[in-house]
């Protein structure tokens, strides 16, 4: 690919299926310009719901360690007597 110039994109022509799409009138809904509304709708709805399964487990497993770390922390320190707070 070289770079002869800046390219230009043709227009685009508008879609009439897409018009009536359910995104497309939550836009014009709103009083946007275009059908593009963040977020989406996931394209395989089963696999974006146990990708949400598998990190919901892991986000409840990072908050047990990290509360759980303060506790032991806090013990190791009470039994060794070191001053936390004062």
């Amino acid at each position: 690919m070289t770079a002869d110039g800046p390219r230009t994109r043709r227009p685009v022509r508008p879609d009439p299926e897409e018009y009536d799409s359910p995104r497309a009138q939550r836009a014009r809904e709103k009083g946007l310009p275009g059908p593009y509304i963040t977020g989406g709708e996931a394209p395989d709805e089963q696999q974006a719901r146990a990708e949400e399964r598998r990190l919901g487990g892991w986000l409840v497993l990072m908050v047990a360690v990290i509360v759980a770390a303060g506790f032991v922390l806090g013990l190791i320190a009470a039994l060794l007597g070191i001053a936390v707070a004062q």
